[in-house]
């Protein structure tokens, strides 16, 4: 991380999928990298995502799922498109199959990772999408 001002990322779950676990550890590895991490924990609305990620100004969306909640995210990314929000990286961690991967990319998911993936991976893709995410920002 170059950038003098700590990324700041959104780490939540949408739906009703209240297995945590995962974005629990995916949180503090990001927090360990140097990111400020505002965690929301399950059961998060559309709405409640898209006005979290105004108030804090976030430069990254990871969502986690683990129970076809991802199936939801074509309509999350819709909805930060109408709020002015379409430049903020999302990514989505947990249990999606191969088909839906696509899905969820063709909506503009900016990556996807299943279990198993490294934390370290996970990490420095998210602080690689946040560094580009601002250079596209205006400041």
């Amino acid at each position: 991380m170059n950038d003098p001002i700590p990324y700041k990322v959104l780490v939540t779950k949408v739906g009703l999928d209240g297995h945590d676990r995962g974005s629990r550890l995916v949180a503090a590895a990001l927090r360990d990298a140097g990111m400020e991490v505002v965690y929301t924990g399950p059961w998060q609305s559309i709405p409640a995502v898209v006005k979290l990620a105004t108030e804090e100004d976030v430069d990254l969306i990871g969502l986690s799922s683990l129970a076809t909640d991802h199936l939801i995210v074509p309509q999350l990314m819709d909805a930060l498109r109408e709020a002015d929000l379409g430049e903020v990286p999302v990514i989505v961690g947990g249990i999606v199959p191969d088909g839906d991967e696509q899905a969820l990319l063709a909506a503009g998911v900016a990556r996807v990772y299943h279990p198993g993936s490294a934390l370290t991976t996970i990490t420095s893709d998210v602080a690689d999408l946040c560094a580009r995410a601002r250079q596209a920002v205006p400041a």
